[in-house]
């Protein structure tokens, strides 16, 4: 149902190259086309800086989790439904994991992979 069986081993006829050229095409259409304009005016620039996050309650995880998309990932270690149904076992443990990340400034390692699937 989310296309995780398909097969993705038949060749296409896209390439490295391909992909390449196609994006470095785009960007130098953009350049000419805006090659004879005058430079952006920019009004302001922000002055403020995040320095810290500050914690957030249980309450907070809760309606966050609960309003979130019911989407999962091959690299969740819980499926979305199964984690919202026993929410009040492990919100404790996302508290602690959410809130020493923000105020470590750092996910843990295990945290840091992502699937990136490019779409032609």
């Amino acid at each position: 149902m989310l296309g995780r069986d398909r097969n993705v081993t038949g060749y296409t006829g896209h390439t490295a190259e391909g992909f390449a050229e196609f994006f470095k095409k785009k960007i130098d259409d953009i350049r000419s086309s805006t090659a004879n304009l005058p430079a952006p005016q920019i009004g302001s620039r922000a002055t403020s800086t995040l320095a810290s996050f500050r914690t957030f309650t249980e309450a907070e995880i809760r309606r966050i989790v609960m309003k979130s998309p019911a989407k999962s990932s091959s690299l969740d270690p819980v499926p979305t439904f199964l984690f919202r149904e026993f929410i009040d076992l492990l919100l404790p443990f996302v508290i602690r994991l959410v809130n020493t990340s923000l105020l470590a400034g750092r996910l843990p390692v295990s945290q840091r992979h992502a699937i990136v699937t490019p779409l032609l």
